[in-house]
């Protein structure tokens, strides 16, 4: 089942020299609509790469404008914006899919300044991997496996602010895949995603990793603060077990759910709003 699917991808083909800062923020979601058009009948890696340069270049100017926690692109269809509801993060990516070579990742990480002080950048890449990211370990920001992030929570352990993320991964073109990690920043200021959290079948994993077929949907939400809930996945047969591209949602939910320092896996559970 191979994937025909361009998400998030976003490509900018213009100069922004001459242009002022508010100007080009105003321009931009015109910009990308019409580019997009373009992009879809290129079949070039190079002439995608040189677009993405653009965009990158665009970005790099939005994300170092004093007001990037204030404003943001509206109606664009190809680039993930998400700050956490506490104002602390913001976090824009996008991929780009390219016809004769892995797809790539791209990732800005902002983290606002204390009153008085600049925002904290943090710029990521990564190929399309093939495999899954691994369950048992933690990522520094330079390893990072490339994601496209969705949405964000803060969470406070040992009084420090970490965050929980929910990203999703189309680096195999046969399996789409979640994921539920955790974001901390290390003592010398860099990025660390993953944290020995996650509480399933008597053992402690640093994410949580979930793989269905490419072409078929899986929900992964926070219910609160304290709960994300998700589809139970289970495979199309029983002859199919263990092969995840024919893995789909059953109509049950899952949650984990945070209780004394451990986000704690619960099966068959009630995923309506208490609302």
């Amino acid at each position: 089942m191979r994937r025909i699917l361009l998400f998030f991808a976003v490509t900018l083909s213009v100069s922004t020299g001459g242009l002022s800062g508010q100007k080009v923020l105003n321009d931009t979601p015109h910009i990308l609509e019409d580019l997009y058009s373009r992009l879809l009948i290129s079949h070039s890696d190079s002439v995608r790469l040189q677009m993405n340069d653009s965009i990158k270049l665009l970005i790099e100017s939005y994300v170092s404008s004093d007001t990037v926690f204030q404003s943001n692109f509206k109606n664009l269809r190809y680039l993930g914006q998400i700050t956490s509801p506490d104002s602390s993060l913001k976090i824009i990516t996008w991929n780009l899919i390219l016809p004769e070579s892995p797809g790539r990742y791209f990732c800005y990480f902002i983290r606002k300044g204390s009153p008085g002080k600049t925002n904290k950048i943090y710029r990521m890449s990564a190929l399309y991997k093939v495999n899954p990211v691994t369950a048992d370990t933690s990522y520094a920001q330079a390893d990072w496996y490339g994601a496209l992030y969705y949405d964000v929570r803060p969470c406070t352990i040992n009084n420090k602010t970490c965050w929980i993320l929910l990203g999703i991964d189309y680096g195999n073109p046969d399996i789409s895949r979640k994921i539920i990690d955790v974001l901390t920043i290390s003592a010398d200021d860099s990025l660390v995603f993953g944290r020995k959290w996650f509480e399933s079948k008597g053992k402690n994993k640093f994410r949580a990793v979930f793989e269905y077929a490419s072409d078929g949907m899986m929900s992964l939400r926070f219910k609160s603060d304290s709960s994300i809930v998700f589809d139970h996945l289970v495979p199309f047969s029983e002859s199919q077990r263990n092969d995840h591209q024919f893995y789909g949602p059953d109509y049950s939910n899952d949650a984990y759910n945070y209780s004394n320092g451990v986000w704690r896996l619960v099966i068959n559970v009630d995923a309506r709003n208490n609302k």
